[in-house]
């Protein structure tokens, strides 16, 4: 199957399958409510700054998809949204452009759509490994980019019926590409990026991370459903096993921002609650994908409403917060339950740095 062809496979089973995770790691924080914000809601700025340019909100629309003609329409949709709110948007692999040119339409749609807003291209480690560094000029330049997501979805190729796993060489891809003329980002793709690896990227160069980690989409999933189409049992019954397999997103935000990364959280990331979480664990910006795909086969306006939902629950858990700017958020004690405060226990961070030893620093 080509690459191409693949796109629809994904699209068809994320809009029609029970793909998203049943576990909600950002259930397991709770941010500590101010009953004396002493602030005007009024007076909140939601505003920050992504890649040189201003958003309304440090929220992205994350990568979904592009390379086929019937998906063209989803990417053009999903630019207007994004310009219209002032928000960041990243596009899905362009392996699918590079190998017919007939296809570059389906990503460039997105510039022509979003003139003014942060745009975020994609090429998977495996291709950037093989196609050599000057490919993301070639990239970049498809869709006018302001940085290039090199994405690890090694969890989906161990499942995928097509699936490439030849993993070896990818770091020192990426370190040849780290420090060139095209700014970076790694991103996974629904697995989590643990301290070790994020450790490797930055001594790399690599500066900016998306941890997309577990409690969102599971590509896993995607593909033992995609399996199970052809009929390939054995792989259906490994994309069950390992459907929950990686590091939930909020420990991994925590783990790379140790590593001194900027990191996009992603993963799970379902309501501006949850992105308020992210910032509040040490995140830059956060992503959202899943579900906006759904009303992006409708039209921008229903993109525009959820997002916009996303907006008005980031600004109303800042006001009970006591916070004028996002970056404050990043003080706010919050408390770390369940699974999630055995992960970070485990892996051997100290939990009070989050709660009131934050408010006893100030």
């Amino acid at each position: 199957m080509t690459t191409s062809s693949r796109k629809l496979d994904h699209i068809r089973i994320c809009t029609e399958k029970p793909v998203d995770a049943i576990e909600r790691p950002f259930e397991d924080l709770v941010l500590i409510h101010r009953a004396l914000p002493e602030i005007d809601e009024e007076d909140i700025d939601t505003s920050c700054e992504f890649l040189g340019k201003k958003l309304r909100a440090p929220l992205m629309i994350s990568a979904m998809t592009g390379g086929h003609p019937g998906v063209k329409q989803i990417n053009v949709r999903l630019g207007e949204a994004a310009s219209r709110l002032g928000i960041a948007l990243g596009v899905g692999s362009q392996r699918a452009a590079l190998e017919d040119k007939t296809l570059v339409d389906t990503f460039s749609a997105v510039r022509d759509a979003a003139p003014d807003i942060p745009i975020i291209g994609n090429i998977g480690a495996v291709q950037l490994k093989r196609y050599g560094p000057e490919v993301l000029e070639r990239l970049a330049d498809m869709i006018d980019a302001d940085a290039i997501a090199v994405h690890l979805n090694f969890l989906q190729e161990s499942i995928q019926p097509e699936g490439d796993k030849d993993a070896g060489g990818v770091l020192e891809a990426i370190k040849a590409v780290a420090r060139g003329p095209v700014p970076i980002m790694v991103k996974e793709t629904g697995a989590g990026v643990s301290r070790e690896v994020a450790v490797d990227l930055v001594s790399a160069g690599v500066k900016m991370i998306d941890v997309s980690g577990v409690g969102g989409l599971s590509w896993a999933g995607v593909e033992a459903f995609r399996a199970a189409e052809i009929g390939d049992d054995d792989l259906e019954k490994m994309g069950r096993l390992f459907e929950s397999w990686g590091i939930p997103t909020p420990v991994s935000i925590v783990e790379c921002r140790a590593a001194g990364a900027f990191v996009i959280s992603s993963g799970g990331v379902r309501s501006g609650l949850d992105a308020a979480k992210s910032l509040a664990l040490g995140a830059g910006i956060a992503g959202t994908a899943l579900p906006l795909l759904g009303p992006a086969t409708k039209d921008a306006k229903e993109v525009i409403k959820v997002m916009n939902e996303y907006i008005r629950a980031l600004r109303i858990t800042m006001f009970l917060t006591g916070c004028r700017k996002v970056d404050q958020l990043s003080g706010v004690p919050l408390v770390v339950l369940g699974r999630t405060r055995e992960w970070l226990g485990a892996r051997g961070f100290d939990l009070r740095a989050f709660s009131v030893y934050r408010e006893l620093a100030k």
